[in-house]
């Protein structure tokens, strides 16, 4: 039986410079706080520090890398831990989603609203020209804010339990986005950014 048959396909979202398309609830064999759980459980969370503008500064989540190969940002070099089969059947499930291959995915642990990831771009150059990205949350919502590096343009997404973004084309190029601080009362949410590293 093919556990993923029935998985929804992505809605595009009108963006110019770049793809976007979005699926509220992507299909996995168990329930959305089931997988949440075994994730916190089952993932070694570090606390690490990146460089920016020259600056070293502790991470405001937790992550952790899984994978084929290295990954390098920010000053920041993480060896990859091998997919768990959890891992391995979310991955699976995004790819049929999304019609791309994935052999990594960074995971961000986002313990409540002080948690939090700058505002970037995920162009580094083993993701290639053109970066197709699944972007999987589970957990607490939290807006994605993406905005044009030319125009300023701003769009905003709520993030929802069990959902999936998928970014791809010249986006990574054009567009920068991040997850901002919030001061309302808001629980724990993971997210896993699925990749494939040349």
């Amino acid at each position: 039986m093919d556990l993923f048959s029935s998985a929804p396909a992505l809605l595009p979202i009108p963006i110019r410079d770049g793809e976007l398309a979005f699926c509220a609830q992507l299909a996995l064999p168990w329930p959305n706080d089931v997988v949440l759980s075994r994730l916190l459980s089952e993932t070694s969370w570090r606390a690490e520090t990146v460089v920016v503008y020259g600056k070293r500064h502790l991470q405001p989540r937790l992550s952790a890398w899984h994978g084929d190969k290295a990954y390098r940002y920010s000053g920041l070099s993480l060896a990859p831990l091998p997919f768990t089969p959890l891992l391995d059947t979310i991955r699976l499930a995004a790819e049929k989603a999304t019609g791309r291959r994935y052999n990594s995915v960074l995971m961000n642990y986002y313990r409540d609203g002080s948690d939090s990831m700058g505002m970037h771009s995920d162009n580094e150059p083993e993701l290639g020209p053109e970066p197709a990205i699944a972007s999987v949350s589970f957990g607490a919502m939290r807006t994605f804010i993406l905005r044009h590096k030319d125009s300023k343009e701003t769009l905003k997404l709520p993030l929802t339990d069990g959902s999936l973004l998928f970014m791809g084309g010249a986006l990574q190029a054009y567009w920068m986005h991040g997850i901002n601080k919030t001061s309302k009362p808001v629980g724990a949410r993971l997210n896993l950014t699925f990749r494939n590293i040349d």
